[in-house]
């Protein structure tokens, strides 16, 4: 059984080694069945590196049509599949994270924890690359074969090169950096970076001092004692040495400011005390970062994990402490937003809760309920996950059990949007089908700690984990319509009112497929004309010189036939 092709080439960057990372074959080998306390509390003190566990031969099936993977409108597209595009039985993909090319929206990356075996609890760092908005997906295979690897995250700079940030299980933890200049095909790497457990990344991206740091931090199972943060400012070769972070949040995240101010949320098991903390000086490259505001946030209950028994993720997080920044040059500039799942007093055993700060995170809002369920539903909402869109419209996602008969197995991914700062909320709904989050455990009894979402104009990427195919696989779902140029107007009305064109006929404006780039060398020029009378003359030859053209899907020519003529749309202008 093969995972796709890699080719490995070190380079050398500023005198550091790195490995150059393509799509790979992976070689079977015997199975492992890694130890259960990896990725939980003081797991780190176990501190062994374990051989590398490989799944026997794997058999493929189809992954479910398409069909199946709507619901109320919305339409879930599986990532982790292999080249045909079917599904991959007896592997297990959670805990997504996604990033989105911001010179062009098309261009998507999302990676995971990759489990070649749901017997071996041995996780690589899998990724898969789109240049259809998510509509597609090619799925290469792992950064680096037989490394265990976790806690993926990533993030993509102004410029659309693409960051995985990826923690190693060496004593202590540690996190290393991959690059990727060619919208996530190849990699550079590893580089090494730092960090710990459950780190989160961010890339500053508002024009400033600041433009282009990268600023990770992590919890207290890492390399640098109660030193949680470092910063990068030179595109991710090199990393400041890290420094602690007041109140040392837990299980958080990371937002830019609109001036490059830095905030990292978090929380602690068991407490209803969360914390916000911001630096304004991080940016400045010349100087150590001080971080001089850490205030406490009520989000209107306690922060759990780990619960074992019939909950819906035992041995996992319910749901990260999300903090968010409005970069929006509207009324609502600069308002700071934190949400997490968050365990209510009373019976009701987990709500997403929400509060806001309109003073730079300095004093916060009561908390506020996202989910509209009924009272006395006692419903799981889990995962919750936020982002801000650049014109400042709030999105927010999460596990819902209310439609699951009271079953806390059973959930369903639910969508709820603010186009007024939290301050009211859009009706809840189901964006997803229905999926049991107990299938598929790769010994580890959980469907990782984390979903990821990026909000753009006119509506938002979701990565997520779920069950649908009996086991654990991560899909992508777009909220709201495509806006591959990002422009604001969804590309069918650009289409329909004549902005863009879309010769091929496959609803993606044909600029953001590299205006013009017929023959999918990525280099617009004379040849994206030239190579078509080589295809009116010679099509093997011509099949021979452009491999990875793959506009072949229609029969654009009318001719009755789906060849290399219908990569051109005007050879039916030519032939008869």
């Amino acid at each position: 059984m093969t995972l796709g092709k890699v080719w490995v080439v070190t380079v050398w960057l500023g005198g550091l080694g790195l490995l150059v990372i393509a799509p790979v074959q992976a070689q079977e080998g015997p199975g492992f069945a890694y130890p259960e306390w990896f990725d939980l509390p003081l797991a780190h003190e176990a501190g062994a590196l374990y051989p590398p566990a490989r799944a026997a031969v794997r058999t493929v099936a189809p992954a479910l049509p398409p069909e199946a993977l709507w619901s109320n409108g919305y339409q879930s597209v599986q990532v982790n599949v292999d080249a045909n595009g079917k599904n991959i039985v007896g592997d297990a993909a959670n805990e997504p994270s996604l990033a989105v090319d911001p010179t062009n929206p098309n261009r998507i990356v999302i990676g995971w924890r990759q489990f070649d075996s749901i017997q071996s609890d041995f996780r690589e760092a899998g990724w898969a690359y789109s240049k259809t908005n998510g509509r597609s997906w090619t799925f290469p295979g792992v950064l680096e074969q037989n490394v265990f690897r976790s806690d993926p995250v990533l993030a993509a700079d102004a410029q659309g090169n693409f960051y995985y940030c990826s923690l190693r299980n060496t004593s202590p933890y540690t996190c290393q950096m991959f690059k990727s200049t060619n919208h996530g095909v190849s990699w550079v790497g590893p580089i090494p970076a730092y960090g710990g457990d459950k780190e989160w990344m961010e890339i500053d991206r508002t024009g400033g001092i600041g433009e282009g740091n990268l600023y990770v931090a992590w919890d207290y199972a890492g390399c640098c004692g109660n030193n949680w943060f470092t910063r990068s400012t030179d595109g991710g070769l090199t990393y400041m040495t890290p420094i602690e972070i007041p109140t040392r949040p837990y299980w958080g995240t990371v937002a830019i400011g609109p001036n490059g101010e830095v905030y990292i949320s978090g929380g602690a098991n068991g407490s209803n005390v969360f914390r916000c903390v911001r630096s304004s000086n991080a940016k400045d490259p010349k100087v150590t970062p001080v971080f001089e505001l850490a205030v406490t946030v009520d989000l209107g209950g306690t922060f759990r994990y780990y619960l074992q028994g019939n909950t819906p993720n035992p041995e996992g997080l319910l749901g990260q402490v999300w903090i968010a920044v409005d970069r929006s040059d509207g009324p609502t500039r600069g308002y700071v937003y934190m949400l997490s799942s968050v365990d209510p007093p009373g019976n009701d055993p987990m709500d997403v809760m929400f509060a806001r700060s309109t003073d730079g995170g300095q004093t916060w809002s009561s908390p506020k309920r996202i989910n509209d369920d009924a009272p006395g539903t006692n419903a799981w909402q889990w995962y919750g996950t936020l982002a801000v869109a650049p014109n400042g419209r709030l999105d927010v996602i999460w596990n819902d059990t209310r439609n699951g008969g009271g079953d806390p197995r059973l959930s369903e991914v639910f969508y709820s949007s603010s186009n007024d700062g939290g301050a009211t909320w859009s009706k809840n709904e189901p964006i997803t089908p229905q999926f049991n989050s107990h299938l598929g455990w790769p010994i580890q009894r959980k469907l990782g700690d984390y979903y990821d979402m990026k909000s753009d104009k006119v509506g938002a990427s979701v990565a997520y984990a779920a069950t649908f195919n009996g086991e654990e696989d991560v899909y992508y779902l777009r909220i709201g319509d495509y806006d591959c140029n990002g422009n604001g107007i969804p590309d069918q009305r650009d289409i329909a009112e004549g902005r863009s064109t879309d010769l091929n006929h496959n609803g993606i404006p044909d600029e953001c497929e590299g205006l013009g780039d017929l023959n999918c060398d990525e280099v617009t020029n004379n040849f994206d004309i030239d190579p078509f009378v080589l295809a009116l003359t010679d099509p093997a030859g011509y099949a021979k010189a452009y491999p990875n053209c793959d506009r072949q899907r229609a029969d654009i020519n009318g001719d009755g036939a789906v060849d290399n003529f219908d990569i051109d749309p005007f050879v039916k202008l030519l032939t008869p």
